[in-house]
């Protein structure tokens, strides 16, 4: 886990990075891809998404201004693809498997 801050329209906020909210906005950018691939389903997903949206903000410290959360959702979305991206490298860096040398008898 870890603490990220953020400034949005002159006021800081801080969110931990937990695996709940991590969920949250996986869940989010899952929903926000099902309404931009079929805008037709976009009023069924969007309570959804609101409710999803409310969730994540119910983390964030101080409580979200309605002016903020926009901006505040899509920072803590880029800080999540961040965090993503620093586990896939170090995974990747880790998983790659050592030749072994075959000894004769």
């Amino acid at each position: 886990m870890s603490t990220k801050e953020f400034e949005i329209n002159g006021t800081d906020y801080k969110v931990m990075l937990t695996d709940q909210v991590i969920g949250q906005i996986n869940n989010l950018k899952e929903l926000y891809n099902a309404a931009y691939e079929d805008p037709e389903s976009f009023e069924d997903v969007s309570a959804e998404i609101s409710s999803t949206i409310n969730e994540i903000a119910s983390n964030v410290e101080p409580p979200a201004e309605d002016s903020d959360l926009d901006g505040l959702i899509q920072e803590i979305i880029k800080a999540v693809n961040t965090k993503a991206e620093q586990i896939k490298k170090e995974l990747d860096g880790k998983e790659k498997p050592r030749k072994k040398s075959k000894s004769k008898k």
